[in-house]
């Protein structure tokens, strides 16, 4: 006894010990994040968190000066303490932010950099250029301090990234500027350091990248439990009512309200745990063939829309025959035509996909013939022009046909990238266009980007492989969700009529059921309203997964209407079969 006894002690005080740490680590990595911050810590406490203290104590003293009903004091109460207490947290949600970009950012970051540093250019015009680059947001504001200690303070590139490594928020910033400033330090070319590096850091990136995929997956199985808990509460809500007399709008409006909450929960925990890898690139100031395509089939969609919403109203409220259809088939019409878009974009998306595959193959050649003829991309471009890159054949002839014209190059390469649509081909193509400019060796920087370009296709094959495991629970639990839905309902609809019939005021039963609280209509109107919720949210999440065009997501949004209507229009006529029988 006194030996399982001395064992729980000892179990117990390892349990306060490492809750101890715990709380020490996170105090620590909150003071860090203050001395990180870009303001001083004194003006940061007298501007915002000494301002949100005193607004804490105003607004907990507005339920003692005015008349604030009694229901409404807890939650001013918790809003006055949400107050200070986002104040405190605020420099280290920050700092989290900055890791996260660093994250999101590095492989990128680091291909270019080591593509910057084969070229001619000066070492610290490498860092000068990078800063320049606000697509790589913290990792650009960092390269802008390393060469502002540079410029302004006179220190040495590897004193700046060692002064720089021990205030970075990122661990992994900070490995890499530290490694830098010893290699730099001890006379190492910094080409041959990042050339060196590039195996490890590959390496580095596939496995965050396999990480990210698995906490995807462990966030799909929590949002399973989730959502089928919230389901069986929007049920329970829908009978309760029956027995206690409760009003059903009451409960059921509470319990949508917090589904869509819950739902809005798991899109910002997705879309944080998802890998941030977009497939589309950004053409802003150039306009495609594409973009007008997509214009008018979004114009014609929505069009046909709102004329169908409006035919739908009319039907269902008697003024134009129903067509002898059923009130769940209506509501899935007046989406019909969104899948216009939607298909427009998907198969653009689809070409975009296509491209991808095929540019290591194209880049690699470029870079080799370039290297042979030593000549430049024009005439390179014109025997390449006549091989078979796939979908990418008639993006590289135009591109051939731009550069002949000798107006200006860069501006040709950047039609290329928005042709093509992809944000990779994007970006490396301008860092090969870059590169070579600088006076960069092109068959080293064909194989560089081909190698870097390939790795990331193959972590893409397996976030396409999770997102379409995703994709299918997302329906599933659409499914099985109208399903209970609907048979809650009916289910409702069925102890009406039975009670209807019944004198309960005879039987005694009249103070145990309340079947006179219902109104049968308008909770099918809340469902539908439940359901075309749950359809465009899940559409979401399934874009935010995948990482795709936006619009992409019309196409499960309407498909998962359809699917729901068609489940309660089953569920509802096998209900009143099995009810007749």
């Amino acid at each position: 006894m006194a030996t399982s006894s001395d064992a729980a002690t000892t179990d117990s005080a390892r349990r306060e010990e490492g809750e101890s740490v715990d709380v020490k680590e996170a105090i620590r990595k909150l003071l860090l994040a203050y001395e990180n911050m870009d303001m001083p810590i004194r003006r940061y406490v007298l501007a915002v968190l000494l301002p949100s203290i005193l607004g804490m104590l105003g607004v907990m003293a507005l339920p003692f000066l005015l008349p604030i009903p009694g229901v409404a004091t807890g939650p001013v109460v918790m809003l006055a303490l949400l107050l200070p207490f986002v104040a405190l947290v605020y420099p280290k949600l920050m700092q989290d932010r900055k890791q996260q970009q660093v994250r999101e950012r590095f492989h990128l970051f680091v291909t270019h950099i080591t593509v910057l540093s084969t070229t001619n250019i000066d070492r610290v015009e490498v860092f000068r250029t990078l800063s320049k680059e606000d697509e790589y947001e913290a990792i650009a504001t960092e390269m802008g301090h390393i060469v502002a200690l540079i410029d302004t303070w006179n220190q040495s590139l590897d004193d700046a990234c060692r002064f720089r490594a021990r205030r970075v928020a990122s661990p992994l910033m900070e490995d890499f500027l530290e490694r830098l400033a010893y290699t730099v330090g001890a006379g190492q070319p910094m080409s041959e350091f990042l050339l060196s590096e590039q195996d490890n850091i590959l390496r580095n990136f596939k496995t965050r990248y396999e990480n990210q995929l698995d906490r995807l997956n462990v966030m799909k199985d929590v949002y399973l439990s989730v959502i089928n808990s919230t389901t069986f509460g929007l049920v329970f809500a829908i009978l309760l009512p029956f027995l206690i007399g409760i009003d059903p709008m009451i409960a059921l409006s509470s319990v949508i309200t917090l589904y869509f909450f819950v739902q809005l929960a798991f899109l910002y925990v997705m879309n944080n745990v998802a890998p941030q890898d977009p497939v589309w690139s950004h053409t802003e100031g150039i306009s495609l063939e594409r973009n007008v395509r997509l214009r008018i089939a979004l114009i014609v969609g929505t069009g046909l829309s709102l004329l169908l919403a409006a035919v739908t109203y009319l039907a269902l409220d008697g003024m134009i025959p129903r067509a002898g259809l059923p009130d769940a088939i209506w509501m899935a019409v007046p989406f019909t035509p969104l899948l216009i878009p939607g298909l427009v974009i998907r198969r653009e998306e689809s070409r975009v996909k296509e491209r991808d595959a095929e540019f290591p193959s194209f880049i690699r050649a470029l870079g080799a013939v370039e290297s042979v003829k030593q000549s430049s991309s024009s005439s390179v471009l014109s025997s390449l022009r006549r091989k078979d890159f796939g979908a990418l054949t008639e993006n590289v002839d135009n591109l051939y046909k731009r550069l002949a014209m000798q107006i200006n190059s860069t501006l040709a390469w950047r039609y290329f990238a928005a042709e093509t649509g992809s944000y990779l081909i994007q970006k490396f193509s301008d860092m090969y266009v870059v590169g070579r400019r600088m006076g960069g060796e092109p068959r080293q920087l064909g194989n560089l980007i081909e190698k870097n370009f390939t790795e990331v296709l193959n972590l893409r094959q397996m976030r396409t492989q999770e997102t379409g495991t995703i994709i299918g629970v997302i329906y599933g639990i659409t499914a099985t969700s109208t399903f209970a839905f609907f048979v809650g309902l009916e289910i409702v609809n069925l102890l009406k009529d039975i009670t209807t019939e019944m004198d309960l005021t005879q039987t005694g039963m009249g103070a145990l059921l309340h079947p006179q609280v219902y109104d049968i209509p308008e909770i099918r109107f809340y469902i539908f309203i439940a359901v075309i919720l749950n359809a465009f949210l899940s559409s979401m999440m399934i874009r935010i997964v995948d990482r795709g065009h936006s619009l992409n997501a019309l196409t499960h949004f309407v498909a998962m209407v359809w699917m729901s209507g068609l489940i309660a229009w089953m569920t509802t006529f096998l209900m009143t079969a099995i009810i007749s029988v």
